[in-house]
């Protein structure tokens, strides 16, 4: 089967900030993204669960997208200003995928 490169995007924050990631996802016109909730973890300060937390506030989610090459930049660019200065992490790796259009 054919297989075509491209770019996937994660984005892991704290989960009040998802609404303002994805606002600037759907601003750069990204095709798709989806959310996940991450529920433990180990960070520069140690280990960290969500077990027993009563509110959103220290939980975290990773928001993924994939998307070409050219337009990394772009995407970056745009949801810099929300996470620069936040808890968490801002992985782009090499993908392949089947079906290029989508995306």
């Amino acid at each position: 089967m054919q297989t075509h490169p491209k770019k996937r995007i994660d984005v892991i924050v704290e989960a009040p900030l998802m609404r303002r990631i994805i606002d600037r996802l759907d601003q750069a016109d990204v095709s798709g993204y989806s959310v996940m909730p991450i529920v433990a973890g180990r960070g520069h300060d140690g280990l960290w669960t969500a077990d027993g937390q009563i509110s959103n506030a220290t939980q975290m989610v990773a928001v993924v997208c994939i998307t070409d090459a050219s337009r990394v930049d772009d995407i970056l660019n745009s949801i810099f200003g929300v996470i620069s200065n936040q808890i968490g992490f801002v992985t782009i790796s090499d993908v392949a995928v089947v079906r290029p259009e989508r995306f």
